[in-house]
C-alpha cells in the first residue's frame, strides 16, 4: 500500500479529528539544520550592521555631539582666530580643558533652549494658521507679496540719470507744405492711410502687439514671445511724430512710460527717440537683454527670457545657431546707447562680435546665415542678402554713417563683404534684369526675396565712400535692382510683389510656388524707390512708390486697418488678416 504523503494534496485524506483531541499538531522542540542557518546569517548581518556604524559616525574632534531629548544635532567646529595653537604647536579643541568645556557648555545650553523656542513657535503659528479660513489665508499671502514688492521698490532707487547727450542738428526740411499741389495731395493721403491703420488699432488692439483687422482684436506671433508689449505702438511713434500726428503720438508716448514693461521674453525693439522716457525705456531693455551675451563665444542668443536671463535660439535655425541678420541688428544700437549713456558695455559686446567674424574663414569671402553660439563655427553655407542676413549688411554701412565716417573698420567690413555679394550672388537673368540670388552650399539658387529689394536703396546709400571710384557703379546697381522689384510688382494683378520670385525656366520676377506669392506689407521695394527718388531726384521713383500705395488701399484696406493678401495674382484674393506692426513704422513710413 502506497503511503498517503507521496500523494497530492488533493488526493491526500485528512483524519477526522476526534472530539477530545487537541486541535494543534505536536511541534517539534528542535531545529531544523538550514533552520538555524538562516539565523545565524540574519545575526551575523545584524552584528555587521552594528559593528560597521561605528565608522561612519562623526569624528569627535571635529563635531560635538549632544541631546535635545528627541534629536541629535551636530555643531561644526570652528576654532577661534586667537585660539589658535599651543605653542607646542596642538590645536586646541573645545572641551580640552576646564575653561572651555565651561564655556561650551554654556553655549550648547543656551543653542538648545533658542531650539526649543524656534520649535515651540513655530508649533504655535502652525495651530494658528490651521484655525483660519482659506480667505484670510489667501489674504496674508497676498499682504505678504505686497510687502515683499515695497521693500525691492524701496531698496530700487531707481535707474542712474542718463548724462546729457548733444543731439546733431537735422539737415533738410523741418516741417511746411510742398508747393507741388499733387505732391501735397498724395502727401495727406498717406497721411490718412496711417491714421486709419493707427485708428483701428487703438480701437480694437491697444496693448497688443498687433492687430487682425477683420476680426478686429489683437493679434500677437511668436517673434514676440508670449507677451503683449505693445509692438504696433512702439514702432509707429517715429511715423505719427514725422507726419505731425502729435495727439497719436502723445497716447503712444503715455502707454509706453505707463505700461510698457520687459518681464517675460525677448523681442527687438529699433526705436531709440530723444525724449527722457525713452532713453530709459530703452536702457532697460538694453540691459535684460545684456545676459542673451552669455554664450562660450560672446554671440547672443536669439531668444532670451527676460525675467531669468536664460537664452535660446529658434529650433529650425540651423543645429541651434544663431542668426546673421539678427546678432549683426544689434550693432547700431548698441553703440548708440554707449554714446547716450556713457556705459561702454553695450559697445563692448557688439565690437567683440565684429572681431569674432573678422577671425573667420568665409566660403567665397560671403558670410552664412547661421553661427553657432557655442562652438564659433558657421551652420548651413547658406547665404542671403534678403531673409536671415539682411540688416547684417545694411547696419554695417548705417555704423560707418552714424559715426560721422570715422568708423572705417565698418566701411570696410562692408565693402569686403558687397564686393563677395557682387561676386557670387548678383546675376542678370536672360530678359536683362538684375537680380540677387541664394548662395546655398556651393550652388546659386536663381530667386530673389521681397526682403533682398533694400539692397537696391543700400547700393545708392552705399555709392558715396565706395572704393576705387565706383560709386557711379554702385549707384547704377541700385537703379537696377529697384527696377527688377518694380517689375515682380508690376507682373502681378494686384500690382503688389510677391514674397519671393524666381528667374529660372523662361519665367523672370514671377512667383512659382504658391506658398511665395502672398504679400504682407512689406516695405522694401518701396523703401528702394524712396533711396533712389533722394539720390537721382527720377521722378520715376516716386509714381512708383505712389502705385504701390494706391494698390496698398485699394487691395489691403478694410474697415479695421490693413490686411495682407495671401495671391497678389489672384483678382479675388483672400486677405491673411494681420496689420504688421512693421507696415506703420516702415512702409507708411
Amino acid at each position: 500500500m502506497t503511503t498517503p504523503a507521496l500523494l497530492p494534496l488533493s488526493g491526500r485524506r485528512i483524519p477526522t479529528l476526534s472530539p477530545g483531541a487537541s486541535s494543534f499538531p505536536h511541534h517539534r522542540a528542535t531545529l531544523r539544520l538550514s533552520e538555524k542557518f538562516i539565523l545565524l546569517l540574519i545575526l551575523s548581518a545584524f552584528i555587521t550592521l552594528c559593528f560597521g556604524a561605528f565608522f561612519f559616525l562623526p569624528d569627535n574632534s571635529k563635531h560635538k555631539r549632544f541631546d535635545l531629548g528627541l534629536e541629535d544635532v551636530l555643531i561644526p567646529h570652528i576654532d577661534s582666530p586667537k585660539e589658535g595653537k599651543h605653542a607646542s604647536g596642538q590645536v586646541v579643541i573645545h572641551g580640552q580643558g576646564g575653561h572651555d568645556e565651561h564655556r561650551h557648555r554654556e553655549e550648547e545650553e543656551s543653542l538648545r533652549d533658542k531650539i526649543r523656542a524656534d520649535h515651540e513657535r513655530a508649533l504655535q503659528e502652525a495651530k494658528e494658521k490651521l484655525r483660519k479660513s482659506r480667505e484670510e489665508l489667501q489674504a496674508e499671502i497676498q499682504t505678504e507679496k505686497n510687502k515683499v514688492m515695497e521693500d525691492l521698490k524701496k531698496k530700487d532707487v531707481g535707474p542712474k540719470p542718463l548724462p546729457p547727450v548733444p543731439m546733431p542738428k537735422v539737415v533738410g526740411v523741418n516741417d511746411g507744405e510742398p508747393l507741388e499741389p499733387d505732391v501735397k495731395e498724395k502727401r495727406d493721403k498717406i497721411r490718412e492711410m496711417m491714421k486709419h491703420a493707427w485708428d483701428s488699432y487703438r480701437q480694437y488692439g491697444w496693448g497688443h502687439n498687433e492687430l487682425k483687422p477683420l476680426a478686429k482684436k489683437g493679434h500677437s506671433t511668436n517673434i514676440f514671445g508670449n507677451s503683449q508689449l505693445g509692438a504696433t505702438i512702439v514702432d509707429a511713434l517715429d511715423t505719427l511724430y514725422i507726419m505731425g500726428l502729435h495727439d497719436e503720438f502723445k497716447d503712444g508716448q503715455e502707454w509706453i512710460e505707463q505700461n510698457l514693461d520687459f518681464g517675460v521674453v525677448c523681442i527687438y525693439f529699433s526705436f531709440i527717440r530723444i525724449q527722457n522716457v525713452f532713453k530709459l525705456k530703452a536702457v532697460q531693455l538694453a540691459e535684460k537683454l545684456l545676459p542673451a551675451f552669455n554664450t562660450p563665444t560672446g554671440i547672443p542668443w536669439a531668444m532670451v527670457n527676460l525675467k531669468s536671463g536664460v537664452g535660446r535660439n529658434w529650433g529650425w535655425a540651423s543645429a541651434g545657431s544663431s542668426i546673421l541678420a539678427e546678432f549683426g541688428t544689434l550693432h547700431m544700437e548698441f553703440v548708440h546707447l554707449t554714446y547716450l549713456t556713457g556705459n561702454p558695455a553695450y559697445y563692448q559686446k557688439v565690437m567683440h562680435i565684429r572681431k569674432l567674424l573678422a577671425k573667420m574663414d568665409r566660403p567665397n569671402g560671403l558670410y552664412p546665415n547661421y553661427l553657432n553660439p557655442r562652438t564659433g563655427r558657421w551652420g548651413q553655407h547658406h547665404t542671403s542678402v534678403g531673409g536671415l542676413g539682411d540688416s547684417f549688411y545694411e547696419y554695417l554701412l548705417k555704423a560707418w554713417l552714424m559715426s560721422d565716417k570715422t568708423d572705417t573698420e565698418a566701411r570696410k567690413t562692408y565693402d569686403d563683404a558687397i564686393e563677395a555679394i557682387e561676386r557670387h550672388l548678383i546675376r542678370k537673368s536672360n530678359g536683362g534684369l538684375t537680380f540677387i540670388g541664394e548662395w546655398k552650399n556651393g550652388h546659386l539658387e536663381r530667386k530673389m526675396g521681397h526682403l533682398a529689394c533694400f539692397a537696391g536703396g543700400m547700393f545708392a546709400l552705399g555709392a558715396d565712400g565706395s572704393p576705387d571710384d565706383k560709386a557711379g557703379h554702385y549707384l547704377q546697381l541700385g537703379a537696377e535692382i529697384a527696377h527688377t522689384c518694380h517689375e515682380s510688382y508690376d507682373r502681378t494683378v494686384l500690382k503688389l510683389g510677391p514674397e519671393a520670385f524666381k528667374f529660372d525656366s523662361g519665367l523672370e520676377a514671377v512667383a512659382v510656388r504658391q506658398n511665395e506669392k502672398y504679400y504682407i506689407l512689406r516695405p522694401e521695394v518701396i523703401e528702394t524707390y524712396w533711396y533712389m527718388w533722394r539720390f537721382t531726384h527720377d521722378p520715376k521713383y516716386r509714381q512708383w512708390g505712389w502705385e504701390a500705395a494706391q494698390a496698398i488701399d485699394k487691395y489691403c484696406r478694410v474697415s479695421g486697418g490693413f490686411s495682407g493678401v495671401k495671391d497678389v495674382y489672384s483678382s479675388n484674393p483672400t486677405y491673411d488678416d494681420v496689420q504688421q506692426s512693421f507696415f506703420l513704422a516702415e512702409t507708411l513710413n
